[in-house]
């Protein structure tokens, strides 16, 4: 769209599509793309039996993509290859229709893409944060922070773009100035930074990141290094963050729930203008089974995420003087 001349583009009509659910391409699948399949293979509709576990993994281990043609050609093999074993042992009645998972992976070989999990320890300083990928997917990515000794220099490395490091540069802004309020320095006069550096990492290096809705994760995951209190690892977030510390709605907000209840997330942190695109857009099934917490500003936001007893929250006064 970028290279639409701006004239040109003003006359036109943007329409944006969501990509699919793995939830909705196993009804097409289902539905269309295997029918279809054994019908250009000659094959009666009760030759290959395939379950709705089974197909959910085959286009969650082996596609990656907005829409179903990566996984209809992936059906296809799995097709062509039964069509072998068929004329090899349907006249001797060993033909056996039903297609497991040890069979997918002898016909398209180990999964390409693994199945994002969770962590299963809670460490101070690391955050689930909830991602959109413009292949239309949603997922979760870790903000892991770290202090080394230095002289308050930050460090952002996993194949970060120029928005999300600003978003970095922001988030520790926003704690510094916070700090006294947040109860990690002394005074106010006092510098977290003054012999440390910070080390922000996301891992997947080899995955480029880009965006402003890691804003909460970040701010969040220096909080809990530096305050040493846990986020649970059932726990993750999205949402971009102002210099006051305004939590600014985000895109992908379907696609990031469905993901994160897929990887075992029970409570999201999303921005308070995005509630309405959780009542219209989620599905009524994940709604009932994750709690969510709509937050306005990263007050908020630490308060719902943060494993603080209430004697150890910050203060009203402190807490208001910062709105």
């Amino acid at each position: 769209i970028e290279t639409i001349p701006e004239a040109l583009l003003d006359r036109m009509e943007i329409i944006s599509l969501n990509g699919y659910t793995f939830e909705e391409k196993l009804f097409i699948a289902k539905s269309h793309l295997l029918p279809k399949q054994l019908s250009i293979h000659g094959l009666a509709q009760d030759a290959i039996r395939i379950s709705d576990e089974t197909l959910l993994k085959v286009a969650e281990n082996y596609t990656r993509e907005s829409g179903v043609r990566s996984l209809e050609r992936t059906i296809a093999s799995i097709v062509r290859a039964k069509c072998v074993e068929w004329a090899a042992l349907n006249d001797s009645g060993e033909y056996e229709p039903d297609v497991t998972l040890s069979d997918v992976q002898a016909f398209l070989g180990s999964a390409v893409y693994g199945k994002e999990v969770a962590e299963r320890e809670a460490v101070p300083g690391v955050v689930t944060g909830l991602a959109y990928s413009a292949s239309g997917n949603g997922g979760i990515l870790f903000v892991e922070s770290t202090k080394v000794p230095g002289h308050g220099q930050l460090i952002l490395t996993g194949s970060l773009g120029d928005v999300i490091k600003e978003s970095g540069k922001l988030a520790l802004t926003w704690v510094k100035a916070h700090a006294y309020s947040l109860k990690m320095t002394p005074s106010i006069e006092s510098d977290i930074m003054d012999k440390c550096d910070i080390h922000i990492h996301v891992p997947g290096g080899a995955v480029p990141k880009d965006g402003p809705s890691a804003g909460v994760t970040l701010v969040t995951s220096l909080v809990s290094l530096f305050s040493g209190y846990h986020v649970p690892t059932t726990t993750a977030m999205t949402g971009e963050i102002s210099l006051r510390g305004q939590v600014l709605p985000v895109g992908g907000i379907k696609e990031k729930v469905v993901s994160a209840h897929r990887a075992g997330i029970l409570k999201i942190i999303l921005p308070f203008r995005n509630r309405k695109d959780v009542e219209q857009d989620v599905p009524e099934k994940l709604k009932k089974e994750i709690e969510f917490v709509f937050a306005k500003n990263i007050w908020e936001v630490l308060e719902a995420a943060l494993m603080m007893s209430k004697s150890e929250k910050w203060t009203t006064r402190i807490y208001e003087s910062h709105l």
